[in-house]
């Protein structure tokens, strides 16, 4: 039913960017109904390039000329895999036909100039770069620095990531013709041989060790001589300063005060808003960005945990039934 709906739609070229295999699998039921529809062919196309499936890009490409042989992005498809399969010669003419077919757009200059580059001699290829589209992100608790690379379905024999006491450098090996590299000049020292990385089926996570509890203000940078005391990250009694002589265990009143709080029988709102924060404390990146911004764009009207819905659209006012919505 789902597939049957999705292919009386094309989908955009952000649903291809944010999951291509599920992109590939959704045409392909859309085709199966409408075998004949050029734009499925080339939205394929697309995604494949994206899943580095270059082979399959191509044909997909000739199948949506074949059907209308002069649209200018079947053609750029076409050109990008023939290109990465090292079918130079192939990827020039389908470029050039591109540009014939819609001389505005910039794209296929750029790519006759690199298919140009790479027939004239090996010594003068360009490296290759595309498609750069992934990202990484960095939290930190206590004991930890950790760093999150967006790549799904990485091979562990692709990847190499190395440490040292304030450098991290990833390498991770896309296809024959390209890689990505990670280069991060530390702003505060790690402990290298206590720290690794997990390739996960959507994501590598990178966790560094710190070699004691101090907050990072950023990744990466100089480390300011003003930075704030640091406690060894070996004792984990923290003893903040106080302008009394008697230090207090905070640790220790922290845990008070949280066993206070669990015991607490809380009703009504006080209950719900607690919950809230549970859920917020405990939650993914992903569900803390979906919480902040319905929360933001209602006016306090949604509080929704589901970034890939709220993440894509704006949240609108929603307010309960018997209520009505007053912006102050």
């Amino acid at each position: 039913m789902a597939a049957a709906a999705a292919s009386s739609a094309s989908l955009s070229e952000t649903d291809i960017e944010r999951d291509s295999a599920a992109a590939v699998q959704t045409l392909t039921a859309a085709l199966e109904q409408k075998p004949e529809h050029a734009e499925y062919y080339r939205q394929r196309a697309y995604a494949y390039i994206l899943l580095r499936n270059y082979h399959d890009a191509v044909a997909d490409a000739k199948k949506a000329l074949a059907l209308e042989p002069n649209n200018a992005v079947a053609f750029l498809r076409q050109g990008i895999g023939e290109y990465y399969m090292k079918n130079y010669d192939s990827a020039l003419k389908s470029f050039i036909e591109g540009q014939t077919q819609d001389s505005a757009d910039s794209t296929f200059p750029v790519w006759i100039k690199r298919c140009e580059e790479a027939l004239s001699g090996p010594g003068s290829q360009v490296e290759m770069a595309w498609p750069s589209k992934i990202k990484y992100d960095w939290y930190q608790t206590d004991s930890h620095v950790i760093v999150t690379i967006m790549i799904k379905h990485a091979k562990e024999d692709d990847v190499n990531i190395t440490f040292s006491e304030k450098e991290l450098n990833a390498s991770l090996k896309l296809s024959s013709e390209e890689n990505y590299k990670l280069k991060l000049h530390l702003l505060h020292s790690i402990v290298p041989e206590q720290s690794l990385f997990k390739v996960l089926s959507t994501k590598i996570e990178i966790k560094m060790k710190k070699p004691e509890i101090i907050r990072w203000e950023k990744l990466e940078g100089q480390e300011n001589s003003d930075t704030q005391t640091a406690v060894p990250a070996s004792n984990p009694t923290h003893h903040y300063p106080s302008s009394s002589q008697n230090t207090k265990n905070w640790d220790k009143l922290v845990v008070e005060i949280k066993e206070e709080e669990k015991n607490e029988k809380l009703e009504g709102d006080a209950a719900l808003n607690k919950l809230f924060q549970q859920i917020y404390s405990d939650g993914t990146d992903e569900v803390k960005r979906a919480m902040n911004k319905s929360f933001m764009e209602s006016g306090g009207t949604v509080l929704s945990t589901n970034w890939s819905d709220v993440g894509k659209r704006k949240v609108e006012v929603n307010p309960p039934e018997d209520m009505e919505w007053k912006k102050f």
